[in-house]
């Protein structure tokens, strides 16, 4: 790791942390209400309007943190923003529709008349699924090491269906902890359905990463490596396996336990993003270009590390405020 007193060595630590957290805030914060956009293909008229209010105060909120892990990556990593967005254009492009659809849907379903909500309602679902699989594509494509193949791509593309199902489990986790009566039994159901192929997408990363680079196979089958990554996979079959059980106890009297699917499955992203981020490391490209190499010089880090040091308090204390004030079961959606 080098000398940690040297900025050339600690800066771009930093930085790689800072841009981690991000990433893995928004994935928790924004996959949810990705999920729940994807469920109201499933759900009655009625219904979408209470799980559109469950994530209202927070859905615009959650996409600060993919605004603030770009721009870190391309402050702070020049290089490797290049060379990741070029080899991504195409599915980041995507991405970028699917999140202005969504968001023109949000708005444009609360003014127009009750004839056209469905399309609207239809546009913000086919916004959410779209925002979802590109995000997947990229995450499939970036683990196979961003080439471009007939393999890799088929890889991408079932990781990108993965994803999209995670999404759709973490939001059902949601609606089970803001829900209550039919709609809650419904997310139930639909957070059972989903976590199977949340399970397969796991596993398939977990199979794959290793395969794809002797690098990563040596830090998770030699000893004593082995043993700073078995936490992880052990942690993710326990999470997995509790919540199956909770979820075949649900709904309880009194709403008992309603929060624990929401607080497993977030702990599963965790630990998922924990195992890809020590795989990779110290590679911001994977096998191509580390953090240490792709970084801005040291003085441009500084003072950008000053700014984020102001930027990034105030957007988690905005967070938490926000969820603090919009606490417990979400109320009856009103446009009056």
């Amino acid at each position: 790791m080098g000398d940690l007193s040297d900025p050339t060595v600690w800066l771009p630590l930093v930085f790689a942390g800072l841009m981690g957290l991000s990433i893995l805030i928004y994935v928790v914060l924004d996959g949810y209400d990705l999920g729940i956009g994807m469920l109201m293909v499933v759900a009655e008229d009625d219904e979408k309007d209470r799980m559109i209010a469950s994530i209202g105060p927070f859905w615009d909120a959650n996409e600060t943190w993919l605004v603030l892990a770009v721009g870190l990556l391309l402050v702070a990593f020049p290089v490797a923003h290049g060379t990741i967005l070029t080899a991504l254009y195409l599915p980041v492009a995507l991405m970028l529709i699917g999140l202005i659809l969504r968001g023109v849907a949000f708005d444009f379903r609360a003014k127009v008349s009750p004839p056209r909500k469905p399309l609207w309602n239809f546009l913000f679902f086919l916004g959410s699924l779209v925002t979802a699989l590109s995000q997947g594509f990229m995450l499939g494509m970036y683990v196979m090491g961003l080439d471009w193949t007939l393999a890799h791509v088929t890889f991408a593309a079932l990781i990108a269906c993965c994803l999209a199902a995670a999404y759709m489990t973490i939001g059902s986790t949601w609606l089970i902890y803001k829900m209550e009566d039919i709609l809650q039994k419904k997310a139930v159901t639909w957070a059972k359905r989903t976590l199977i192929f949340t399970a397969l997408g796991m596993g398939t990363i977990s199979l794959a990463t290793p395969l794809v680079s002797p690098r990563i196979f040596d830090k998770w089958f030699t000893f004593p490596e082995i043993l700073a990554l078995a936490p992880l996979p052990l942690g993710a079959g326990a999470l997995f396996l509790g919540l199956v059980l909770i979820l075949r106890k649900l709904p309880k009297d009194k709403d008992r336990h309603a929060w624990l699917p929401l607080f497993l499955t977030g702990n599963i992203f965790v630990l998922g993003f924990l195992g890809l981020a020590y795989s990779f490391y110290p590679y911001v490209v994977p096998d191509k270009l580390t953090i240490y190499e792709a970084a801005a010089a040291p003085e441009s880090l500084m003072i950008i590390l000053i700014g984020t040091l102001f930027v990034l308090p105030a957007i988690l204390i905005y967070t938490a405020f926000a969820y603090y004030v919009f606490r417990g079961k979400a109320r009856d959606l009103s446009y009056d």
